[in-house]
């Protein structure tokens, strides 16, 4: 991850993006602490990237038994950073002592962001940021990391203007997407800031012009993912067919050129014409298919206990999983030699 001094060093003016460009005219050092709202799978995660990045975090959570264990995954983490070279083993403490716990949702005030990261719980989330609204000053810029958009936040908060989806991907620190997306009362100096805020800190903030559900990330995976659980559900393939295909054709493309990029770089006039032939044909049901809801009902749960599509209990998930998180390693090298 690029800390905040290569950033300062290229004023945040070579991303691309107006959104960025204007939070580079908004003092991006105005950015001093950052408050992460949990301590779970994205809030660990999401503390890890900015103490890396060298900013000094507050990761509140519910108890300090979650909050101990919250930094040794963080620790673990960073280890394996070292081991993949991406940090120095010798910068670890530094990063640790970044990270400052607390069960006092009054520590957020310190923050200049604070970035909400709590499980899917729509009122918990109402409740914790009305509580934020009322604790830090009206600069400071409230995020959530989840899924909902910001419109459904702001029932509470008497400043909807600095309230914005700032939605990490997992896991927050091996994935550089941050999809940014304002709801109809937010600033758009918020979304700027924000934007140059998430790219001092390494990540790939993409922003959506307009609240839709599941934003982008999620629609794209989700379509794919109907489409797969039907042709298995149909006996059209096997599962291993299914993947094999992915893996072995477009999924080696998609990290390079995106869905849009290669269908021009394929021939629009082609890729059109083949569309109009083949939508038709694919699987427009409101629900996932009735083989993979019968699954669900079960008590089938993937890999976590070992029967879904697959049976678990024939291939090794674990090195599957290894082999995963060892190519997320390698992309973020990847993009670091890029930048560098």
């Amino acid at each position: 991850m690029r800390g905040v001094s290569r950033a300062a060093a290229i004023g945040l003016a070579s991303v691309g993006s107006k959104h960025v460009e204007q939070g580079a005219r908004m003092k991006l050092q105005q950015l001093d602490t950052v408050a992460v709202i949990g301590n779970g799978i994205i809030g660990h995660g999401v503390a890890q990237v900015f103490a890396t990045a060298g900013r000094p975090v507050v990761m509140i959570g519910r108890s300090t038994a979650s909050l101990a264990r919250a930094v040794e995954r963080i620790a673990a983490s960073l280890a394996e950073f070292a081991r993949h070279e991406l940090i120095e083993a010798g910068a670890i403490p530094a990063i640790l002592g970044r990270i400052r716990t607390s069960v006092r949702l009054e520590d957020a005030a310190a923050a200049q962001l604070v970035v909400e990261a709590v499980t899917e719980d729509l009122p918990l989330k109402l409740e914790i940021f009305a509580q934020l609204d009322a604790l830090c000053p009206p600069p400071t810029v409230l995020a959530s990391s989840s899924g909902q958009p910001a419109s459904a936040l702001i029932a509470r908060v008497s400043r909807p203007e600095r309230v914005i989806a700032a939605h990490f991907w997992y896991p927050p620190q091996l994935i550089p997407l941050v999809e940014v997306c304002a709801g109809p009362a937010t600033d758009p100096e918020v979304t700027a800031w924000t934007c140059a805020a998430l790219k001092a800190a390494g990540k790939e903030p993409a922003v959506i012009e307009k609240e839709i559900p599941g934003f982008i990330g999620n629609r794209l995976q989700f379509a794919m993912l109907r489409e797969a659980w039907a042709l298995w559900a149909s006996g059209a393939a096997s599962a291993e067919a299914i993947d094999t295909v992915v893996r072995n054709s477009f999924g080696r493309r998609v990290g390079i050129t995106g869905p849009l990029e290669s269908a021009d770089v394929g021939g629009l006039q082609t890729m059109f014409h083949f569309g109009r032939s083949l939508m038709p044909h694919l699987d427009t049901s409101p629900e996932p298919a009735q083989a993979v809801a019968r699954l669900v009902a079960e008590g089938a749960d993937g890999l976590g206990n070992g029967r879904g599509v697959y049976d678990w209990s024939r291939r090794d998930g674990d090195a599957l999983v290894r082999a995963r998180m060892d190519e997320l390693f390698r992309w973020l090298k990847v993009d670091r030699d890029r930048g560098a």
